[in-house]
């Protein structure tokens, strides 16, 4: 019969994702021929526990470069925008989101650009974005045990011996000789 006994560890309890889909309005303050791209970079972000909830805080840059004077002139206009999710994440086996828990947020999918529209000065943006959040607690796990275990093995030279004899008969001398005619 085992016994069992209960050991404490730190264990992913809980874990979900969030995407998000935001639309932007950028005033580049002169008139927009074309768009020639659209990136995001530096992205940064966060997660901390408020009253049960993961609060995400992040920022990330949006860059745009663009075309004006009749297709004659480009330029990049750079906007950093910040912003804020909040995540309501279940946890295994009824426990309650607390202060001395780990919250470990990832971006599953960088936020990235899927809809770009020209209104005069004016663009129009939607991005998406999905973060995926895990929460790191204290659990319990059980274990069984055996009863009188003895890891240590018993003295067996006599095996070893055995081997290392059925090793040697099976050694063929002469076989070097015969592969170098």
């Amino acid at each position: 019969m085992a016994i069992y006994k209960e050991i404490v560890t730190k264990a992913v309890i809980g874990k979900t994702k969030k995407s998000t889909s935001e639309d932007l309005i950028i005033d580049t303050k002169s008139s927009i021929d074309t768009v020639l791209g659209c990136w995001i970079i530096n992205h940064n972000f966060s997660g901390r526990n408020n009253q049960g909830k993961v609060h995400i805080e992040g920022s990330y840059d949006v860059n745009i470069w663009y075309s004006f004077s009749n297709n004659t002139k480009t330029d990049v206009l750079v906007r950093n925008f910040v912003y804020k999710d909040i995540v309501n994440v279940k946890l295994k086996n009824d426990n309650v989101l607390n202060n001395t828990d780990e919250i470990i947020v990832r971006s599953l999918s960088a936020p990235s650009v899927t809809k770009v529209e020209v209104d005069g000065s004016n663009v129009k943006l939607n991005i998406e974005k999905e973060l995926g959040v895990e929460i790191v607690g204290e659990t319990m796990v059980k274990v069984a045990v055996e009863e009188n275990y003895d890891d240590y093995d018993d003295d067996d030279s006599e095996t070893e011996t055995y081997i290392e004899e059925a090793i040697n008969d099976e050694i063929d001398e002469d076989y070097l000789n015969g592969v170098n005619q």
